[in-house]
């Protein structure tokens, strides 16, 4: 029994989240169009926006000069990754910042590939964005790494006894979602994690599409690595690396040679930092923690659910039917409709969603859809509202009426 749990004890309440305060905070959505395209980039507050625009015109500077604006320069490179590490729950000097989740994956497995040899084994899963597969398949392509993929059930939950079962002794890396871009899945880290460990292989986890729906935190996860991206948590488009200091210290990086070794993880940063993001990574991070996770996730639970009772029984939806195991990220599709045409009629109603195969190719092939075409998908954040899901909702009844 937990604490709190005891006869008696008081229940905490739920905190409640002021939408409308909210959504204040964000000049975007002062519009008729409802976004649910948050899985491919959320809206950013205002203050995001302010930060980048006041560096580019008071900050804007190279670092390593004496002047006062490459000074203040230098202390936001620092404040960014000291907010990066209270943001992924890891010490500051184990982040990396870059181009995109996706270089920064591609970067990191070739660091490690130079300590792989022919035969070993990266397990994947069919849950995954080709930015945690494509690397690993590449390195497959380029010294013989053999790529195997993990189940998932009926449900498009993770088959964990199938993931137990391809481990060996060869395994050096399994690679795996916090939570799925495509069906929402949110496969239970701790656990992926602890199977990895005890075969002796990498625990590498792309949390992209989980960073605006729960905090992140890798040291209670125990992983050794993970990729993020700060525009899919109310930041600007860059990429977020974290690695555990003595991994990142044993990988032969490839950079530049006058670049900086110390903090570790600056090694994995080439070239000159996108300063004027880092300043809106830093203001996104401060704007989370302001909301709040626990008022964050209350209300997107409350909404995903609304949203489940409320879609017709004739649309068909790819993963879990419940709030359970999951975050509010949902993939459906309608008889007789492409789903094109679903996001098409959505638009024509002032209600954004995506359409397509989200970079999901194996999620795709396993519910036999067209590649191309794809589902609807339909993703809540904390901006979003139970009138917004009503009318996205009514949108969809339409085509099914």
């Amino acid at each position: 029994m937990s604490i709190g749990e005891g006869r008696g004890a008081r229940l905490k309440p739920c905190p409640v989240l002021d939408v409308a305060a909210v959504r204040a905070r964000f000049s975007a959505l002062d519009r008729a169009l409802a976004f649910f395209d948050g899985p491919g980039g959320t809206q950013c507050p205002d203050v995001v926006i302010d930060a980048i625009a006041r560096y580019l015109r008071e900050d804007n500077a190279n670092v390593g000069a004496p002047y006062e604006t490459s000074r203040r320069t230098e202390a936001l490179v620092d404040a960014a990754h000291a907010r990066a590490g209270a943001f992924l729950g890891c010490d500051p000097g184990e982040t990396a910042f870059g181009q995109s989740m996706t270089a920064l994956n591609f970067l990191l497995t070739r660091a490690l590939a130079r300590e792989l040899e022919t035969g070993d084994e990266v397990l994947v899963t069919r849950l995954d964005h080709d930015g945690n597969v494509a690397p690993w398949l590449a390195l497959a392509e380029d010294i013989g790494i053999v790529v195997r993929f993990v189940d998932v059930h009926d449900d498009l939950s993770l088959d964990l006894d199938d993931l137990a079962a391809k481990l060996t002794g060869r395994t050096r890396v399994v690679a795996f979602p916090a939570a799925a871009n495509s069906v929402g899945t949110a496969p239970d880290v701790r656990r992926v994690v602890e199977l990895a460990h005890e075969a002796g292989a990498l625990a590498w986890v792309d949390a992209v599409h989980y960073g605006p729906h729960g905090p992140i935190d890798v040291g209670a996860w125990g992983c050794d690595v993970l990729v993020c991206s700060p525009y899919k948590f109310f930041g600007p488009h860059m990429g977020l690396a974290f690695g555990r200091d003595e991994l990142l210290r044993g990988w032969r990086p490839y950079k530049v040679r006058p670049a900086a070794d110390e903090p570790v993880g600056h090694r994995f940063e080439l070239g000159t930092s996108q300063h004027e993001l880092l300043a809106g990574f830093v203001a996104a991070v401060d704007y989370v923690h302001s909301v709040g996770w626990d008022a964050i996730t209350t209300h997107e639970r409350a909404l995903g659910q609304r949203f489940l009772d409320g879609l017709p029984r004739d649309v068909v939806l790819h993963g879990l039917p419940t709030m359970a195991g999951r975050v509010p990220t949902f993939c459906f599709s309608v008889p007789g409709r492409t789903a094109r045409s679903v996001a098409e009629h959505l638009a024509g109603r002032d209600v954004a969603v995506w359409w397509g195969n989200y970079y999901a190719l194996e999620t795709m092939r396993l519910l036999g859809l067209d590649e191309v075409d794809g589902a609807v998908r339909a993703g809540i954040v904390h901006y979003n509202t139970a009138e917004e899901v009503d009318r996205l909702l009514a949108g969809v009844t339409e085509l099914v009426g």
